[in-house]
This record gives structure tokens, C-alpha cells and sequence, in this order.
């Protein structure tokens, strides 16, 4: 190239009289290559540790040139990128190479430097009448330069199929992305799933399981599949701790370009943490839920935000910080997944473990542990621990490698099941009955209707109303426009509160207290515990559904089970022992 500077000894203008800083005429001319194409300074640093002729460059070195030689290195820029674009370099990769960091100049330029929108200065007038103004002009030419790089890269990719001896399939797959994830990479137990991913019949992949279920692996090449197979979306993969990002997702999608031999057509940079789908532009952003305003400030140049991955999804810190997630992201576009991965909490009371009792529409929730993936995947040192866990403590082997739900110990109601209760299933009960525990604020008012089949001992939770602030009037009205209740129908309610059963009395409701007497708060406990299933609407009945699943007993200071049932977070429980206070009482029903 006929653009170079002649060589020069470094230490005169430094100061620095460490002799290793004095570069000769190769050094020189390869610091000023690497800067021309847009090397960070850590990446020349690699470059030079790796060079024929080894040296390790002064701190401040590569700025020091960028600066002395900003207009010999600015024609090197050029130089090399004229060479990549019209000369076809026999190599693709040096094509996108010089493409990506022209591409990256221009992002800087325009969001690192604020240059989106220019300021002009005009005078109008003249003398004591002359006043300036400032103007602000988008920078719509810079912009359209940007996306016309991006699209000569894409072009890049496909064009030049021919001169890579690549078949007219290989082309294909270069030119559409990525047709279709290799069945080799996937786990038996995720084809079906992925199959679900690929024809976009849900929305939200709720991925759970035990240690080495290869559930991560399967998402971060899902993840990868889909960035790849729509160019209008970009992609966020979420810890609850921003720290934690680029030693797990940041890694594990970094795998998955590794694994899918993709590695050309990504840049991945950890300053910024996030990787880039070069023939298009597209980004995969990497956030903590612990920053927000990180969150919040992602607006992508083109298209939107269309992937979402919540690893870890048990360390967030509840349903609505997600909810909030979910909001400030997933705006505009037709198309959206979101992939929620996390190994279940050994308490039923988490909140993840609650979540996942309530299906919603659009949901597809899977479970998966390592017995199903290839043993070669995993190493024999993997095996073999997860057997002597197996032997040695079982319950923790249950919880850690096969993702069960083994509880603290103090759970009340091991014999709860969520599920569906269909409108068919409900016509043919004939035991149902009404429950009420009385509240006002803050505790509420909670009503209750189930049926009990005493033959095969399930009790059928499908419908239930909770109030706040809301007189015993307006409960009753609402009971009866909205939740179809009859006067005829027997209420038993908290007999707590007489003066509210005469309150439902006088507006024509049949309902009564509930008979207590010594230790009936235990009977009607223990009775429910003895039944062989609780079966709970999720959908009909979600307060019912945590209640029951979060009930535990208290430990003392020791770390001991108080024997006695907390009277906290019970109201729906209390409207359940109510309305089967007829049963129970028989004892033995």
C-alpha cells in the first residue's frame, strides 16, 4: 500500500526509555494496519502478542497513533476498504470484516459521537438586526449510508456463493440463514419443543428441569435460529444480576455461534456486552434486571425487540419485576418469544413454582433433566456424581438433578393439584357448595364455591371472588351479577361475624355460620390434608391456588416445627374449612 508512514521510534515522543516500545518497520506498519481496520486496543494487543516479530505495545500506544497519524491511518481506512469492496479479496471473511468495521465507524459516529441529529449556526440579518440561529437537521444521509453497509453486507453473504465452490443448498443456508436447527444438537427431549419454536405456536417457553438438562444449550441455539431467521428482530437475554452476564448467557450464546459454525457472520464484543449478526445489523443486548434504566434505554436502530430470555428466572425478584421486563421491551412487531429457563425451587412457595401452576394461554411449559440427554454429553464425572448424590442423600438428588419440588418439610398440603376444571366437569357436580370468610381492608373478603365427591375423596375448587374495601352490600350484588348466585344456595360463613350473616340474611341470602368448638381450626385442617386430591382451577381460582401452595408451618429459633397452623395468609383456606364445615365435622367423611 503506498500510504505509510516511515518508522518510527515510539520512545522519543513518550518519553519512554523501555527499549521493547521501540517498534521496527514491520511492527510499525502492522500497528497502523490493525488501527486502520478498526481494532479496539485489546484486540491490537492480542494481534501483537501473536505477531511473526512478538511485542507487547506501550499503554496508550494505539491512541497515541491514532492521533499522530489520523489522517495517514483515515487513507489506510479507505485504502482497505476499497481493496475488501472492489477488488474481491479471495476470502469472505475479509469482506465482512472490512464491511463490519465500516459499519462500526458509522455507529459511532452517529450514537457514540451524537452526531444522529447536527447543529447549524445561520446569521439572518445584519448590523444591530444581525441574530444567529441554531438549527438541528436529522442526520437522515449518515443513516442511510449505515443501512446500505448493512445491506451490502447481507448482499455480501449471498452474492458471493459461487466464488466459496459452495452448492446451491449451502447457498440457501447462507442467503435464508439458518433453515433449520442440526437434529444432532438437540436433546431428545426438546425436538418437539423446538418444532413448536420453529411453526410459532406459542409465544412463551416456560423451560424447566434438573442440572445438566442441556435446557440453556437449547435456548441459546433457539435463540440463534430465530435472530437468524427474522432480520427485523433484535434480542435481550436477561440475568437478575448484571455482573453474572457475560460468564452465563453471554457465554452460552457465544457457544451456540461456536457450535453452529456461524462464527464469520457474529461479532461479539464484551465492551459493550453484545453480539451482532453482521449481514444485517441485528443485536443481542445483555442486561440485568438490577439496572433498569439499562433496560429502559435499549432502542434498537432498526426493527425491535422480538427475543427475550430470562435465565435464572427463579433469582428474579417476583412476577411483576418480569411483568415490567416485558412491558419496556416488547413493543411493535408481529412476531415475539420469550424463553424463561430456571432449575425449580426446592419450596413450593416460591413465587416461580406458583407461576408455573398457571398456565396461560400461549404457554408451552416443559420439563426436562440429564437422563434423557446423551451420556456423552455429559462426562462420566457428571454421571457419577449425580449417582452418588442418588445414594447418599436422595431428596437432594430429586431436587438438584431432576428438578422436583421437594419442599422445606413444613408444606401443610402435599395434596394439592392444579389444573383445569372444564365447564363439563362442572355441570354434573352435585355437591357444590359456598364459603365466605369476612374482611374489609386490609384483610380481604374471600368467597369460596367448590364440590366435594365423598366417594373418591376430591374436593373441586372452581370459583372464588376476593374483595377489598367493599361493603357486605356491594359483595352480595356482585355475587349475584357477576358469579351467578341464588338465594337458595347455602352460604356458611365465618360465624365470626353475626351481624354480616344477618346482612346477607335480610338481602335474601341463604347463609349461616360456620359450628366451631375446641380444636376445630386442627379437625378441618387435618381433614383437608387426608383428602386424596385438591383439586384448584388455576385460571378460576388463582388466590386459592397460592394460598394453598405457599401454606407452611413456622419454625422456631431452633430451626423446629411449631406444631400449631399459622393464622396468616389463610383467607381463601378459612372460606374452604367453612364451607366444608359439614363434612369434616362428621369426621371421617
Amino acid at each position: 500500500m503506498s500510504i505509510r508512514p516511515e518508522p518510527h521510534d515510539f520512545t522519543l515522543d513518550l518519553g519512554n526509555e523501555d527499549p521493547q516500545h521501540v517498534l521496527n518497520k514491520e511492527q510499525f506498519a502492522a500497528m497502523l494496519t490493525w488501527i486502520a481496520e478498526g481494532l479496539t486496543t485489546a484486540e491490537i494487543d492480542e494481534r501483537a502478542a501473536n505477531f511473526h516479530d512478538p511485542f507487547i505495545p506501550n499503554r496508550g500506544q494505539a491512541g497515541y497513533y491514532r492521533k499522530k497519524y489520523g489522517v495517514e491511518i483515515t487513507n489506510m481506512r479507505r485504502e482497505l476498504e476499497r481493496e475488501a469492496l472492489e477488488t474481491g479479496l479471495a476470502l469472505r471473511r475479509n469482506r465482512l470484516q472490512a464491511l463490519s468495521n465500516l459499519a462500526r465507524t458509522l455507529e459511532d459516529d452517529i450514537y457514540r459521537k451524537g452526531k444522529l441529529w447536527l447543529t447549524h449556526v445561520k446569521g439572518i440579518g445584519s448590523g444591530n438586526y444581525f441574530e444567529r440561529i441554531i438549527e438541528e437537521e436529522f442526520n437522515e444521509a449518515e443513516l442511510r449510508q449505515l443501512r446500505a453497509v448493512y445491506d451490502d453486507i447481507a448482499k455480501e453473504v449471498g452474492a458471493r456463493k459461487a466464488e466459496f465452490g459452495l452448492s446451491e443448498d449451502d447457498g440457501n443456508a447462507i442467503v435464508n440463514n439458518l433453515n433449520s436447527l442440526p437434529a444432532d444438537m438437540l436433546a431428545s427431549p426438546f425436538v418437539d419443543v423446538y418444532r413448536d419454536i420453529r411453526d410459532r405456536k406459542h409465544m412463551e417457553y416456560l423451560l424447566k428441569g434438573g442440572r445438566g438438562s442441556t435446557k440453556s444449550s437449547f435456548t441459546s441455539l433457539v435463540f440463534i435460529y430465530l435472530l437468524m431467521r427474522n432480520p427485523s428482530i433484535h434480542g435481550i437475554a436477561l440475568r437478575q444480576v448484571a455482573n453474572t452476564l457475560r460468564d452465563s448467557v453471554y457465554s452460552q450464546l457465544y457457544w451456540a455461534i461456536n457450535m453452529l459454525g456461524l462464527d464469520d457472520l457474529f461479532r461479539c464484543t464484551t465492551s459493550p456486552l453484545e453480539i451482532t449478526y453482521l449481514p444485517t445489523g441485528q443485536k443481542i443486548y445483555f442486561r440485568g434486571a438490577d439496572k433498569p434504566e439499562k433496560i429502559k434505554s435499549i432502542k434498537p436502530v432498526f426493527g425491535y425487540i422480538g427475543i427475550l430470555w430470562f435465565e435464572e428466572l427463579d433469582q428474579f425478584m417476583g412476577q411483576e419485576s418480569i411483568r415490567k421486563i416485558e412491558q419496556s421491551v416488547l413493543r411493535g412487531g408481529e412476531l415475539a418469544w420469550e424463553f424463561k429457563t430456571y432449575n425449580p425451587p426446592r419450596t413450593a412457595a416460591n413465587w416461580v413454582n406458583i407461576y408455573s401452576q398457571i398456565p396461560k394461554e400461549n404457554q408451552l411449559i416443559h420439563h426436562s433433566t440429564y437422563l434423557d440427554v446423551p451420556p456423552e454429553w455429559l462426562g462420566k464425572t457428571f454421571l457419577d456424581e449425580a449417582e452418588h448424590l442418588k445414594r447418599v442423600n436422595p431428596l437432594a438428588y430429586e431436587h438438584e438433578y431432576m428438578g422436583a419440588v421437594t419442599g422445606t418439610g413444613g408444606l401443610v398440603f402435599e395434596n394439592v393439584v392444579a389444573r383445569e376444571i372444564t365447564d363439563e366437569e362442572i355441570a354434573q357436580f352435585d355437591q357444590v357448595g359456598e364459603g365466605i370468610d369476612w374482611g374489609y381492608f386490609p384483610d380481604p373478603f374471600a368467597w369460596s364455591k367448590s364440590h366435594f365427591d365423598a366417594n373418591r375423596r376430591i374436593l373441586y375448587i372452581f370459583d372464588e371472588f376476593k374483595a377489598l374495601k367493599m361493603g357486605n352490600r356491594e359483595v352480595y350484588d356482585y355475587l349475584v351479577e357477576h358469579k351467578g348466585y341464588e338465594p337458595s344456595q347455602l352460604i356458611i360463613a365465618d360465624s365470626a361475624e353475626p351481624k354480616s350473616i344477618a346482612d346477607f340474611r335480610d338481602y335474601g341470602a341463604s347463609c349461616r355460620g360456620a359450628e366451631k368448638g375446641p380444636e376445630s381450626v386442627n379437625y378441618s385442617m387435618k381433614w383437608l390434608q387426608s383428602l386424596k386430591e385438591i383439586v384448584i382451577d388455576p385460571v378460576r381460582c388463582p388466590n386459592h391456588l397460592e394460598e394453598f401452595l405457599n401454606y407452611e408451618l413456622e419454625q422456631d429459633k431452633d430451626g423446629e416445627y411449631i406444631s400449631a397452623y399459622p393464622d396468616a395468609n389463610n383467607h381463601f383456606i378459612d372460606a374452604v374449612r367453612y364451607r366444608t364445615n359439614l363434612f369434616w365435622r362428621r369426621r371421617g367423611m
